[in-house]
């Protein structure tokens, strides 16, 4: 896409931003939380919520997954089976945010995730080297770095980070699992959820 095309796009779809009711945390599995938050994420590298992403977290860089860190509430700490991790932008000029990536089978024994985890180890499993799974991003890459429309504005990029209290299905563990297929999975096996926000920006100069 030309950057021409790109800028004339953003100021055509200016106002089209903010698809946060659209959002993962707000599928029904979610419903009894009402946006509630009790697990606090944090990403120590870059700083607090609504951090600017350096340049090495955009797709004109690297695209290097933050490093994530979180703590389970003690009321539920040892009733959690899984850890879920979902990446997405809700300021897309679509329908609904796009899914920058989504990771199953974390190990209850997991509060932190780090870039080298993201790398596979085994396609065939779709596992990756922090011994998780990676389900299906936008484009079907294992993560899909940030790449806002140029003079679109600030998106904004949540990560969140939900407890569960069974382990997915097996069968979910795969590379072409969806974000919707996930959301109706977890139905009635949340226990808590956070999530940590960055934003990126990319300007036509």
């Amino acid at each position: 896409m030309t950057a021409l095309l790109e800028v004339s796009l953003a100021w055509l779809f200016k106002n089209a931003k903010g698809r946060d009711d659209k959002s993962f945390f707000k599928t029904p599995a979610f419903a009894d939380f009402e946006g509630k938050q009790e697990i606090t994420v944090t990403a120590p590298d870059i700083g607090p919520v609504n951090s600017v992403l350096g340049v090495e977290y955009t797709s004109d860089g690297i695209g290097k997954f933050p490093s994530l860190r979180w703590e389970a509430p003690p009321q539920i700490a040892d009733q959690v089976k899984e850890w879920l991790l979902v990446s997405e932008d809700p300021d897309v000029p679509l329908p609904t945010p796009i899914c920058h990536g989504i990771y199953t089978g974390i190990p209850p024994t997991r509060t932190i995730v780090e870039a080298a985890d993201f790398e596979v180890e085994d396609p065939n499993k779709a596992l990756l080297k922090g011994g998780f799974h990676y389900g299906r991003s936008r484009n079907g890459r294992v993560y899909l770095p940030p790449r806002p429309l140029m003079n679109h504005g600030p998106h904004r990029y949540f990560f969140e980070v939900i407890a569960l209290k069974e382990p997915l299905d097996p069968s979910l563990l795969n590379a072409t699992t969806t974000r919707e297929q996930i959301a109706g999975a977890i139905v009635g096996k949340i226990l808590a959820w956070g999530m940590w926000t960055g934003v990126a920006e990319r300007k036509w100069r």
